[in-house]
């Protein structure tokens, strides 16, 4: 026969020491951590006020039912207690007391630790508030017709009428292409402003070169000017220079040529090259 235990005279029984309620468990629990109740409202942001109510298991202070039960396990999850547990126990607590008697609520709020704080609930609810000002205003200006003010601001500027009597003569572009042509064996060369060779060698009697309508200020080179034919949109114009005379950086664009050719009322009286011939007088 096992004997029993002997058990001293006034001393309690080691079952009856342990706490028995979820609210003693939590707080044993804390209080073996060494932790205040002020650090376990500070790790799980639940007021300390409902931290206490958890403690002594007093749910008719808390907001319901689901609360009572979100609260509790937050608060075993911060001092390493099975919030299952925790949670199953305040469950039976509550619809025996008069909580559970008076509400039922058939939801469980999420962790209190991640509800939103009232500052960001405002300031969504603020948001909200703008956005809807905003779509009023855009559906009151896109359904306002236009006043006459503005619809004279938008009306495209009409362009102003020539004055009586001036007509406007549309203006052409009328290409003017140089072309020289060797009416004997010569050679030339022609650059333009870049020093770019448009022309560099021995023309062939006969033979032409157009010179490109994009050249910049093109200038000839050239011993025998003479022996060139040049024509600006096909009429000829005076010589570049005087024969077997060495002509160097004249200008050959088309504005150039047409400028060297003498008025009608001088072309007797001076010939292409420039220099003044004396008139011959009458016998």
């Amino acid at each position: 026969m096992a004997e029993e235990p002997d058990i001293e005279p006034g001393a309690t029984p080691v079952e009856d020491t342990q706490p028995k309620t979820p609210g003693a468990k939590l707080r044993a629990a804390r209080e073996a951590q060494g932790l205040s109740l002020q650090d376990v409202a500070t790790r799980t942001r639940i007021a300390l006020r409902q931290l206490e109510a958890v403690e002594r298991d007093d749910y008719g202070a808390l907001p319901g039912i689901p609360y009572a039960v979100g609260f509790a396990r937050a608060y075993a999850r911060a001092v390493d207690v099975d919030e299952v547990a925790i949670a199953a126990e305040v469950r039976e607590g509550v619809h025996g007391s008069d909580l559970g008697a008076n509400r039922y609520e058939a939801f469980e709020p999420a962790d209190p630790a991640r509800v939103p704080s009232r500052t960001l609930a405002w300031t969504l609810a603020a948001v909200v508030l703008l956005l809807i000002g905003g779509y009023i205003i855009w559906r009151t200006q896109l359904f306002t017709p236009p006043t006459s003010e503005d619809i004279a601001a938008n009306a495209p500027a009409r362009p102003s009428a020539p004055p009586a009597g001036s007509a406007v003569a549309p203006i052409r572009q009328v290409p003017q292409t140089v072309v020289f042509t060797a009416v004997d064996d010569v050679w030339l060369r022609i650059v333009d402003e870049a020093g770019e060779r448009l022309k560099d060698g021995t023309m062939k009697k006969g033979e032409s070169f157009t010179l490109p309508a994009g050249a910049r200020n093109p200038t000839i080179l050239t011993g025998r000017p003479q022996a060139l034919s040049v024509t600006v949109g096909g009429k000829p114009v005076p010589p570049l220079g005087a024969a077997d005379r060495t002509i160097a950086d004249v200008p050959v664009n088309a504005e150039a040529l047409l400028a060297r050719a003498a008025p009608a009322g001088q072309q007797s009286g001076t010939p292409a090259g420039g220099q003044a011939v004396p008139a011959a007088s009458a016998n």
